[in-house]
């Protein structure tokens, strides 16, 4: 079964840090990029980073670029994403994300909250 579990949301306060993680099951993780999006309350589900499959290559949105950090493992078929020096705009929904065999396979999302 193919699937995508995300992990490790939460509140944090402003400034604080937090490490979301993506477990995958059901595909051969290493050969496809992996993607984090995220959603908040009355928005569109935006792009967040992307890690290649190799792990060559990463690209981040201007909004997270410097604070946030996407990285994987391939041995345990995780995908992480350390987001550090959080604000109240980073509030929302965040998705793992890949394309597998021309279709999108998301996660079930995890709630990050930022608040003082």
């Amino acid at each position: 079964q193919v699937q995508l579990v995300e992990s490790g949301g939460g509140l944090v306060q402003p400034g604080g840090s937090l490490t979301l993680s993506c477990a995958a099951s059901g595909m051969a993780f290493s050969m496809l990029s992996m993607n984090w999006y995220r959603q908040a309350p009355g928005k569109e589900r935006e792009w967040v980073a992307t890690k290649s499959s190799a792990g060559g290559s990463t690209n981040y949105a201007d909004s997270v670029k410097g604070r946030f950090t996407i990285s994987r493992d391939n041995v345990k078929n995780t995908v992480y994403l350390q987001m550090n020096s959080l604000k109240p705009e980073d509030t929302a929904v965040y998705y793992c994300n890949t394309r597998r065999l021309g279709r999108d396979v998301w996660g079930q999302g995890t709630q990050v909250t930022v608040s003082s």
